[in-house]
């Protein structure tokens, strides 16, 4: 409890520093467009939105993922996985289905100034402590106009956002700014890969190269990922991040223990991109700062522009 606690303390509630210089995110265009420090491609200047998206069987097919600039796998109670997507470059008409926030949610967005974050809810323990953080915390409570429950699906799978009307909440929310990444060609190296898995104890992905799509083609326990408004779910970069998962103090209805995503501290990655798999290094100094992605020889290793999926994953 103390060292949540002590987490939530040192982000504070207003500015935070960023890992690195925008040069990788590249200049301002006129009309207000930049490129995106969070996907390397021209975009809108928007607020950052976060979005903590259901993905067991019952809630797929997703709606509105394909959007998001960042998709973040995370570890929940039973082995399963949730989804919290990032938004900023673009803003589909709904978005979902929604569930519930993790403590891991609070130190994984420091990284993003004070972004806005859309979630069904919380265990009572921890909604004091997503309250105190710097977030526009905004679960249906706060923003009932910006949810809706869809007909065709059983609860708790069929909560779904409109992000427009739940940025109309925040409008404060931070801006998208330099996180560490860094977009350009591939570097050195690297060997050739057409499929890669990764296994939590009862999720899988499945990436797998499309050299017609340029893109790595999502699959989830063994089936092709699709959203009801876009098609396929395909990746530019997937980031396999290696991180310290360990037991929270919280624990679900049912009893099991919630696990802990660490994504400050430093540790292995493995890079997919253009049909290569580059071994990688990760560093995050603390829960206000980016994450840097170096090769071994330290030097920065750039992502392919496009959507930035980041499994974390155990192991260091």
């Amino acid at each position: 409890m103390a060292g949540l606690v002590s987490a939530v303390a040192a982000l504070g509630v207003s500015g935070c520093t960023r890992s690195g210089s925008m040069e990788g995110a590249g200049p301002a265009r006129p009309g207000g467009r930049v490129v995106s420090p969070f996907t390397g491609l021209a975009a809108r200047s928007g607020p950052v939105l976060a979005v903590k998206i259901d993905n067991v069987g019952p809630a797929r097919p997703h709606t509105g993922l394909g959007a998001a600039d960042l998709v973040y796998v995370e570890q929940v109670e039973a082995g399963q996985t949730r989804i919290l997507a990032v938004l900023s470059s673009r803003l589909p008409p709904k978005l979902g289905p929604v569930r519930s926030a993790r403590a891991s949610d609070i130190e994984l967005l420091g990284q993003f100034g004070r972004p806005a974050l859309a979630y069904s809810g919380a265990q009572s323990r921890l909604n004091p402590q997503i309250m105190a953080a710097p977030l526009y915390a905004l679960p249906p409570g706060k923003a009932p106009g910006a949810y809706f429950r869809d007909g065709g699906r059983a609860a708790p799978h069929n909560l779904y956002l409109r992000p427009e009307r739940l940025l109309g909440q925040a409008p404060q929310a931070s801006a998208a700014a330099d996180i560490g990444f860094r977009f350009g060609p591939p570097p050195e190296g690297g060997r050739h890969e057409t499929g890669y898995t990764v296994r939590y104890p009862a999720a899988r992905y499945d990436f797998t190269w499309s050299s017609a799509g340029k893109k790595w083609l999502v699959a989830m326990d063994g089936v092709a990922s699709r959203t009801t408004d876009g098609g396929r779910l395909a990746a530019s970069t997937v980031v396999v991040q290696r991180v310290n998962v360990r037991d929270s103090e919280f624990r679900d209805r049912w009893g099991a223990v919630s696990p802990y995503t660490q994504t400050v501290g430093s540790g292995s990655a493995l890079v997919l991109r253009d049909g290569r798999a580059y071994d990688a290094r990760w560093r995050r100094t603390a829960a206000q700062d980016g994450t840097e992605f170096t090769t071994p020889s330290g030097a920065p290793l750039n992502f392919a522009p496009g959507q930035v999926w980041v499994v974390l994953t155990g192991g260091r």
